[in-house]
């Protein structure tokens, strides 16, 4: 079985070296596949496929890497360092306006719950901890826009976040699970929201290099990661289990405590619902980008 790697920004040369010097030939370089991976949820379908040897029935070699932020992703996808990550639409809008060759092929169920500093719930008006052009800053929109009077706070440290909540300085924050839970743990109240039509912002993408030459590779991929979808959703024990092996720095004490969502086989959001990001996404900018909805994603294989 793999070893799921860990990757920061400083080992991404090396990384993409490996990939210039030493990918397979012929059929073998087309079956195989690097995967970014964030610590969060949704990887969950990904990590067990692995573990149960659902690629390699597929006749795969896929190497899963964890980033721990957004900024090793980027930079992974930038020096092609992997095929394909878990992102979110908004990412993917705003690469793909900046003229890099990614699209969505399918949706992901991300969990982002609301952590509160007890008592911060009463009030009118709040302090609300997330990154910018971010899934954190459109679902605080979304979700808490018309509930309360929101001056946001930008803070794209996860760990530097959390600690200005419990502190007291932020009254909430939006955080993936299972790192949510864990704000629990730190006197935290947890509250979740339900997604509007029941679409997530989160989604599986590769690049444009990936889908042209491993077209067979991605499509038995997405075959994989449905097979683990339907044993998560038949017992989810094995998923929250897999979560606290591979995401470092998690108590185990968390495990039943993380909200594990109903996970969907592949689909993609619709045209309105994506529509919709590129325009709060262009607000939050504060320019026009030149996207559409069918420059973002790759429906094939989930059509």
């Amino acid at each position: 079985m793999k070893t799921l790697r860990m990757v920061t920004a400083g080992m991404i040369a090396a990384a993409c070296l490996i990939v210039a010097g030493c990918a397979p030939q012929g059929r073998q370089a087309d079956m195989s596949l690097k995967i970014g991976l964030m610590p969060a949820v949704d990887a969950a379908p990904f990590l067990l496929a692995e573990k149960k040897g659902y690629f390699e029935e597929q006749g795969l070699d896929v190497e899963l890497i964890l980033f721990n932020s957004g900024q090793d992703r980027q930079s992974a996808l930038q020096t092609n360092a992997v095929d394909g990550v878990m992102t979110d639409l908004i990412a993917i809008a705003t690469n793909v306006d900046g003229g890099f060759d990614i699209k969505a092929t399918t949706m992901t169920n991300g969990v982002f719950p609301v952590l509160i500093k007890p008592g911060s719930e009463a009030k009118q008006a709040v302090k609300v901890g997330m990154m910018e052009v971010s899934v954190t800053n459109f679902l605080i929109d979304q979700w808490l826009g018309d509930k309360y009077k929101i001056e946001k706070v930008y803070i794209n440290d996860i760990p530097t976040r959390l600690a200005a909540i419990v502190s007291g300085e932020l009254d909430m924050g939006s955080f993936p699970e299972p790192v949510a839970s864990m704000g629990v743990l730190q006197g935290l109240e947890k509250k979740n929201y339900e997604y509007e039509d029941g679409n997530c912002p989160d989604v599986m993408a590769f690049t444009g290099t990936a889908l042209k030459n491993k077209d067979k590779a991605i499509e038995l991929f997405h075959k994989a990661y449905n097979k683990a979808i339907e044993d998560i959703n038949s017992n989810d024990s094995e998923a929250r289990d897999i979560l606290l092996e591979k995401i470092p720095n998690l108590n185990p004490a968390i495990k039943d405590d993380i909200i594990m969502p109903e996970f969907t086989p592949c689909k993609l959001q619709d045209d309105d619902y994506i529509r919709q990001i590129i325009e709060w996404t262009e607000k939050v900018m504060n320019k026009d980008m030149n996207v559409e909805p069918e420059d973002l994603v790759e429906r094939k294989y989930v059509d």
